[in-house]
């Protein structure tokens, strides 16, 4: 009976029945003190599972504490149940789980670690792996995964499982983990805090114990409203002299745990020990252990009748944690020591003997070191960093020269970086820099430490400290174009200037670094031809991507692609960057590289707002954002943000824009670099600009182009906009700067939209309806929408001003029929104003496909376009890093919204991108 749990027990058995009766997915996290009651609440779940959902599937895993280096030792449990269904997972997932079972790995699958693939798998895959396998058993009924004592869960364990987690949604599955007061940190999902028992509910714990009132008043007191402590301090015999009244509860029970275990025989103690060190309950292996030291798996039989221990076919458990701590923890280092060699001798797993091995090392031994190592390159290989970086930084610890520490800390600090731990490979690298002076170990460290710097949220220290390296060979070349990029997005001209400085010091011919730093200093006539011929070569297919750098380059490098990429959107090429972003996109779905889609995802819609993709570009950056949160990257969520603030800012909608733009500049907690700010500066400009408050609008223009990262706000058309913000403010004379700037831009060989947006600027500066004219026919060419409405607007404003109002109709209605489909309400109002100033009061209709795409949420769209291509559930949830019933799921809410009731409907639609 659990007493005092009523409302914890309500919330399980609610959600169990929802996942039971409305196909629901939940996850909840239990918290508390050791002994507090979580585990009989994840039983109470398991037997109310079983009892009420015929047809449930309840799958267990309990972290072990000397397990926690394990690779997959908690997935491992929680799905050796169900590994015969791994084969009916698309091929990359079900080679991601063969790994957790050591069956196969990537390579056998040709999946990302294959042939062209990074050689390495990427971490979050074995959870969307995870997320597919418990959505298809959820087809058969409700599944129930319970997670206990996850504080002791590997870390890769814990990275699948709160992967899957935090994207269940209708599939029929509850994830309900346990953990204690300081587990489970971060992790986003909904949570109880367990309180201890009142004394009344206390004082029913012990009411079938026939005790004496003073012992169980003492009880009572010791306990403290500790449902474990009230069952075990009396039954372990523990004198109740109030000598261990100030230690926290836990250690009273650990204390009372450890005297009954002194009480018992010195062969069961041995073998206790043996089980609590071997950690896993794996009995060849401890029995092994047990023949060389003398014992047997008899001696464990008086353990059991105190019900410390359970003995079954194939395997030994203990009855709680906190028993096999006080197994292990109560002998002395020697013993243990011993009981670690008989193991790691009797191990048939390399991994465990290295375990064993290192635990058993008292000294520095380069044997046991190397061993260590590699279990660390087989954890890395797996995609678990975490536990890499701890078997790297054990092997190190055990390793007797400097040079060969400084080595394994630099490899720990990279599997550290691989797991998203920023600050433990910061801390690794810096240890080991104090312990070398090689050049390359130390410029590896460099690119370690710029890395931690970027995923902290600051590119431009990491440029800073990448520009500062040697660019003589190939890849501290790459570095230096990394640093070089990190300066641009970090808006730190100088930066910029010193990695073109160094390169060409090198002798090295850089087009992307000498591109960004003439730029910088406004030379446009040379370096766009530059950018342009990074560019011209980038990768044509996703089959043809290949990443630079030297091997264990992180998912923030550019690559050919992303430096391609990059120099697009620098150009204002949106017809290419939407190209190249799209197969980046496809690269990273089709290979699983879910840590790397949140950045692709956000170069793609950067260029399709400016293509005026505005659906298109919402719902990558709503995938994005969510992936950006569950991969622990949240410090992008803000550059992320500042893409759907420009959206904003077209349509008017001044609340939305300025909570997006401070989001970006820092008042959400983080501060932004120069050209985010520089963006954010001009993004709230052109917010002004569309509702007519001209001099503030000037204002926040010439902010960013005098501020840190201004030489960025010309591709984001800041200095067209500079430009009619002056005139319409009645001070055409301070639009000359900026009209200067973008004319060069447009000159050197901008797109056609940049150089007809230049001719306007012109047009509206000098009175010139020519400009005009030639605006138009460039326009013509194709290219952001948006620029083009607003030369028509100033166009129609002219010929109305000239009294040429038929002829201002013309331009006034096509603006017109732009803005409304943008929903660019403000800019619409405008047009409709003109054209009522013509004698016209017509306006146009939004289009009928707009106003489909306007019902649906992001994913849905994202869903049904999918869908209308004829993809089936499971190709669009390998595609999303969903799970197919979430899929059906968005369907079912789309199709009344879409006035469809099937997929073959859906094909009908205008649903183009």
């Amino acid at each position: 009976m659990l007493y005092g749990r009523d409302a914890e027990r309500e919330r399980l058995t609610g959600l169990i029945d929802d996942a039971r009766t409305g196909r629901r997915s939940a996850s909840l996290v239990l918290r508390g003190e050791a002994g507090i009651g979580k585990s009989a609440l994840l039983d109470h779940a398991a037997a109310h599972a079983s009892g009420a959902a015929p047809g449930a599937r309840v799958l267990r895993a309990t972290g072990i504490e000397t397990e926690r280096d394990l690779v997959y030792a908690g997935l491992l449990q929680l799905l050796w149940p169900v590994q015969d269904r791994l084969a009916d997972l698309p091929v990359p997932q079900a080679a991601a789980l063969r790994t957790v079972f050591g069956s196969g790995g990537y390579a056998d699958s040709g999946g990302p670690g294959g042939p062209g693939g990074s050689g390495r798998g990427d971490r979050f895959l074995t959870g969307l792996a995870l997320l597919t396998l418990l959505a298809d058993l959820a087809d058969e009924g409700p599944v129930l995964c319970l997670l206990d004592d996850v504080q002791w869960l590997d870390a890769a364990s814990v990275d699948a499982l709160l992967f899957a987690a935090r994207r269940l949604s209708a599939e029929g599955v509850v994830m309900v983990f346990a953990a204690r007061d300081d587990g489970l940190a971060g992790h986003g999902l909904p949570e109880i805090e367990l309180s201890r028992l009142d004394r009344a509910d206390a004082a029913r714990v012990l009411a079938g114990r026939r005790l004496p009132p003073d012992r169980r008043a003492r009880v009572l007191i010791e306990a403290d409203g500790n449902p474990l402590a009230l069952l075990e301090l009396d039954a372990a015999g523990r004198r109740h002299d109030g000598g261990h009244g100030p230690l926290p509860v836990a250690d009273r029970v650990l204390a009372a745990f450890r005297a009954q275990i002194a009480r018992l025989p010195e062969r069961t103690r041995l073998m206790m020990l043996i089980a609590a060190a071997e950690a896993r309950g794996h009995l060849p292996t401890m029995l092994g252990a047990a023949a060389a030291l003398g014992v047997s798996l008899d001696d464990l039989e008086p353990a059991e009748q105190a019900r410390l221990v359970e003995v079954t076919g194939t395997a030994v458990s203990f009855r709680h944690p906190l028993i096999r701590a006080a197994a292990y923890q109560g002998t002395s280092l020697a013993r243990r020591v011993t009981v670690h060699r008989a193991l790691a001798d009797a191990a048939a797993d390399p991994d465990c003997r290295a375990r064993h091995r290192g635990a058993a090392a008292t000294a520095p031994d380069e044997d046991v070191a190397t061993a260590l190592e590699a279990a660390a390159v087989r954890a890395r290989d797996r995609a678990a960093g975490a536990a890499a970086a701890a078997l790297f930084q054990q092997a190190a610890q055990l390793t007797p020269d400097t040079g060969g520490q400084a080595r394994r800390l630099t490899e720990a600090a990279g599997a550290a970086l691989l797991a998203g731990g920023a600050d433990r490979a910061g801390e690794l690298a810096v240890r080991a820099e104090g312990l070398t002076a090689d050049p390359a170990a130390r410029t590896r460290l460099a690119r370690i430490r710029a890395a931690v710097e970027f995923e902290r949220g600051d590119p431009r220290q990491a440029a800073r400290i990448l520009v500062a390296q040697d660019a003589g060979d190939r890849p501290a070349a790459a570095m230096l174009r990394m640093g070089a990029s990190y300066a641009w997005l970090s808006g730190d001209a100088e930066t910029v200037r010193a990695a073109a400085g160094r390169s060409a010091a090198a002798g090295r011919r850089d087009p992307l670094i000498e591109g960004m730093a003439r730029l910088v200093d406004d030379d446009f006539a040379r370096g766009v031809p530059l950018l342009r011929e990074v560019l011209d070569g980038a990768p044509g297919v996703p089959g043809d991507l290949r990443r630079t750098g030297p091997p264990g380059a992180t998912a923030e490098e550019p690559g050919a692609l992303v430096e391609a990429i990059n120099a697009a959107l620098i150009l204002g090429d949106d017809e290419a960057a939407i190209r190249l972003a799209t197969a980046e996109v496809a690269r990273c779905r089709e290979r699983g590289r879910i840590g790397e889609l949140a950045g692709a995802l956000q170069r793609l819609a950067h260029a399709q707002v400016h293509a005026g993709l505005f659906r298109d570009a919402e719902a990558n950056v709503a995938e994005a954002i969510t992936i950006a949160r569950d991969t622990g990257r949240s410090q992008r969520v803000g550059r992320l943000e500042l893409v759907l603030a420009r959206v904003a800012a077209v349509q008017g909608d001044e609340e939305r824009c300025r909570a997006l733009a401070d989001d970006a500049l820092g008042t959400g907690g983080r501060s932004a670099p120069g050209a985010e700010a520089a963006a954010a500066a001009c993004v709230r400009g052109l917010l002004d600009l569309g509702l007519g408050r001209y001099d503030d609008a000037l204002d926040r223009f010439e902010e960013a182009r005098h501020g840190p990262g201004g030489f960025t706000a010309v591709v984001t058309v800041g200095a067209a906009d500079e430009v009619e913000a002056a005139v319409r403010a009645g001070r055409p004379e301070r639009a000359e700067p900026a009209l200067r700037r973008f004319e060069g831009w447009a000159r050197a060989g901008a797109p056609p939209w940049a150089q007809a947006a230049a001719l306007r600027c012109r047009a509206l500066v000098h009175d010139d309806e020519g400009a005009y004219a030639e605006a138009l026919r460039l326009h013509d060419k194709g290219g952001r929408p948006f620029e083009r409405a607003r030369t028509e607007l100033l166009y129609g404003e002219w010929l109305r001003r000239a009294r040429r109002r038929s002829d201002a109709r013309g331009p006034l209605r096509s603006a017109l029929e732009v803005f409304e489909g943008l929903r660019a309400e403000p800019w619409a109002e405008r047009a409709r104003a003109e054209l009522r100033a013509t004698g016209e009061s017509a306006a146009t209709a939004r289009p009928a496909a707009a106003d489909l795409l306007e019902r649906l949420t992001p994913q849905e769209l994202q869903v049904v376009r999918l869908a209308a291509e004829g993809n089936s559930s499971r190709d669009i949830a390998a595609q999303l890093f969903l799970s197919p019933r979430t899929v059906e799921y968005h369907l079912y809410k789309a199709y009344p919204k879409l006035g469809v009731s099937s997929r073959r409907e859906l094909a009908r639609l205008e649903l183009a991108r």
